[in-house]
């Protein structure tokens, strides 16, 4: 009796298809030599809209961010390259397939307690921006010097250049709170709604001017002022002091003059976190204070004690309202929320 054949893999034949061959794998990814650089003025909703300068002729490109960026994060301000259809045309849409190099970047977080379980959430309002305008009224609502504090602290961490904007001039006078930053170099600007911008224009000219401030300080009214196309939405200040949020998310608007001049106006916050800012640049931001903790004992935290600080005040060579100041940020940086007062 003749013996079954077994059967073993070789006899199996399969014929490959196309979609079946194997294609060899690779890290190498197009260098896109070609790519348009653009500038990101705005984003919404997972698109991005650049300005595009080719030649004389400047002109608005509506983009997408390609999957090689991985989860790199695009802001407003952003240098961009770009691939696709970059004519700007109706129905148009490019790819974002390269970040340029940052030269500042201003980051915050919502609060000081602004935790997940992954850690603390990073908020990048801005790149590239020269000059950071901290926009606070001077009456209706009454300034902050908390939150001008923080903004400080934030502008030297990133290397950006503070200006102190006050508005309302004609409510009150400047003078508490100029008071208050008599020790330092801090250039300021007064603005009344029946006053001309001029000076204001002549610190923002050639620049790219990130604005911030708490919502009703008179913000985007500013902006409505200096580039009257914007038309960006203005709000009223409640009965309880507070501004009700007007804009919803930052736009880099191009002022209208010869230079390169832009303003990058941003939502109304009533925070601004700085758990993300290292002891060293929250002092930096002090730097009336700086001098004083020479005398300070070794890893001295400067939150009473032996702090030479307390001393250095004393002599009246500092504002206590500044060293007052520097250590509830110190207590809300350590997650302290009662003495922190974060929204200040």
């Amino acid at each position: 009796m003749k013996k079954k054949r077994e059967y073993d893999e070789d006899d199996v034949k399969v014929r490959a298809t196309k979609s079946s061959r194997s294609r060899p794998r690779t890290r190498t990814r197009p260098k896109h030599d070609d790519a348009v650089t653009g500038f990101v003025v705005a984003v919404d909703r997972g698109r991005y809209t650049c300005v595009v300068h080719e030649g004389k002729k400047v002109f608005e490109v509506t983009c997408m961010r390609a999957r090689e960026l991985g989860r790199k994060s695009v802001v407003v301000g952003d240098e961009v390259g770009l691939v696709g259809d970059v004519t700007g045309d109706a129905g148009s849409l490019a790819r974002i397939v390269r970040i340029e190099e940052r030269r500042s970047v201003l980051r915050r977080t919502a609060d000081d307690d602004d935790t997940t379980a992954e850690g603390r959430i990073e908020r990048v309002v801005v790149a590239n921006a020269d000059q950071l305008v901290i926009v606070s009224a001077l009456a209706d609502p009454p300034p902050r010097e908390g939150f001008i504090d923080r903004c400080l602290v934030a502008a030297y961490a990133a290397d950006i250049e503070p200006l102190l904007c006050l508005t309302k001039a004609d409510l009150a006078g400047p003078e508490q709170v100029l008071s208050y930053y008599a020790e330092l170099d801090l250039d300021h600007v007064l603005t009344r709604p029946d006053g001309d911008l001029d000076e204001l224009r002549e610190r923002l000219s050639g620049r790219r001017s990130v604005l911030v401030g708490h919502s009703g300080v008179g913000k985007s009214t500013l902006v409505n002022r200096l580039i009257p196309d914007a038309r960006r939405a203005v709000g009223v200040v409640s009965a309880i002091g507070k501004g009700r949020h007007t804009s919803t998310s930052a736009v880099a608007l191009r002022l209208p003059d010869k230079r390169e001049s832009w303003i990058i106006d941003t939502p109304g916050v009533r925070s601004f976190g700085l758990a993300l800012v290292s002891s060293d640049d929250l002092l930096h931001g002090f730097p009336d204070l700086v001098e004083g903790t020479v005398d300070c004992p070794p890893n001295c935290e400067h939150n009473g004690g032996e702090c030479a600080l307390d001393a250095w005040v004393a002599q009246g060579k500092a504002d206590a309202r500044r060293l007052a100041s520097y250590r509830r940020l110190l207590s809300s940086r350590a997650g302290d929320t009662e003495t922190g007062q974060t929204s200040t």
